[in-house]
């Protein structure tokens, strides 16, 4: 190239982003900030829901109408956090059939989870009750699950791992069941949640520790 050609040679301008290109941007980010706080909400929400639900199924016969409220917030709060992952965060939503087998199984899914971590956390208080719970939710859970999953067919809950799951609730069946017979036997033991009640403690009658003198003979 000659020196000429150098010359006349125009340097390249910078290209300048247009500002439908910065709005877009900014939306971009901001989007990032929401689907964050979004994540963590979601996050919680699993948890806090099964959380509400595992308290009110162990502790339902001790109060039904308080504790059937308390499972059907947790019930709302587990699928609200389901449609948020499920529907709203995610790149490829589901059309409606798969969407309400997705609710109804996410519903099952938060039930199977919290007979089992509610059984398993009060068995000490519930012998007999978390006998129960804990096998059948390990049950309920692991057939939602697969159910939810769109990934796993569902011919899979009579795989070997269902064969497995289904084996180990069998034994816990019957082990925690021997184990809840033992501990009806042994006094004392867990929490009361208020059922339990004091014998009231009647007037206390000052005792003679002394016998009545009798008069001394006189002679």
């Amino acid at each position: 190239m000659t020196s000429t050609q150098l010359l006349d040679a125009r340097t390249p301008e910078p290209t300048s982003i247009s500002p439908a290109e910065g709005r877009a941007a900014r939306r971009t980010r901001l989007a990032r900030k929401r689907s964050l706080a979004a994540r963590y909400l979601g996050y919680v929400g699993y948890f806090v829901g099964a959380g509400l639900i595992s308290g009110a199924v162990v502790h339902h016969p001790l109060d039904p109408d308080r504790y059937t409220r308390i499972a059907a917030y947790g019930a709302f709060v587990f699928l609200a956090a389901t449609i948020l992952n499920e529907f709203i965060l995610t790149r490829e939503r589901p059309g409606l059939p798969r969407m309400l087998v997705v609710i109804g199984a996410s519903l099952t899914l938060s039930f199977g989870i919290g007979m089992l971590s509610g059984g398993l956390q009060h068995f000490d208080d519930f012998p007999a009750r978390g006998a129960v719970l804990v096998p059948a939710g390990l049950l309920v859970s692991f057939i939602a699950y697969v159910i939810k999953d769109a990934d796993t067919p569902t011919r899979r809950i009579f795989s070997l791992v269902g064969l497995a799951v289904l084996a180990t609730a069998a034994l816990a069946f019957f082990g925690l069941r021997e184990v809840a017979a033992s501990m009806e036997n042994t006094p004392g033991g867990g929490h009361s949640h208020g059922t339990a009640e004091e014998p009231a403690a009647g007037p206390s009658r000052p005792s003679s520790s002394s016998s009545p003198t009798s008069p001394a003979s006189t002679t």
